[in-house]
């Protein structure tokens, strides 16, 4: 079996923008690819579960989508990271959704596809529902990060986050992370 990293995508590896669409509109956080290359050379798998409720708004389309997607994996790249899969919900939150987080799905479609030991692995957000979706699907550790909506859902949430690990940023909980599979 093996363990991963399920990342949420806008405020956790990139600027939060609301809606974002536009590759120049892409700045991804600083370190974050050196913090997700650690996490592959110890042996994480790699996953980025997205709920993209702008392509069911009509604010944008999947390929606006998919080229975000290859751009950061481009980018990414040069420093060495490959995800294995990205799980989308392109799904307005009134609309029926079978991936939509909190919604575990995307991490039993990991770890039936790809082998995943969920109990070995974590969830790394900003917001509520994606440490939600990592408690629903039974990962090790769900974390937050203050960046994006994180500093904003650790006011806001504090008795919801007893169980999360809050952390400044991507490195932070890369770190963190390694320090717990030691």
């Amino acid at each position: 079996m093996n363990r991963a990293v399920f990342l949420d995508r806008d405020g956790v590896l990139n600027e939060e923008r609301g809606y974002l669409h536009r590759v120049e509109e892409v700045v991804i956080f600083p370190g974050a690819g050196a913090a997700l290359k650690r996490l592959q050379d110890a042996g994480f798998l790699l996953f980025i579960v997205t709920n993209q409720s702008g392509i069911g708004r009509g604010y944008f389309t999947v390929e606006d989508m998919h080229r975000i997607h290859a751009h950061l994996w481009a980018e990414l790249g040069r420093d060495g990271v490959r995800f294995e899969e990205v799980y989308f919900a392109l799904e307005s939150p009134e609309q029926p959704s079978r991936g939509r987080k909190p919604s575990p799905q995307f991490l039993f479609d990991a770890r039936d596809g790809h082998g995943i030991d969920l109990a070995q692995s974590y969830m790394v957000g900003d917001k509520l529902i994606d440490l939600e979706c990592g408690w629903n699907a039974g990962v090790k550790r769900s974390l937050l990060v203050r960046t994006g909506y994180g500093a904003e859902t650790e006011r806001q949430a504090r008795g919801e986050l007893s169980r999360a690990i809050v952390l400044d940023d991507l490195p932070s909980a890369a770190r963190w992370i390694l320090a717990q599979s030691r």
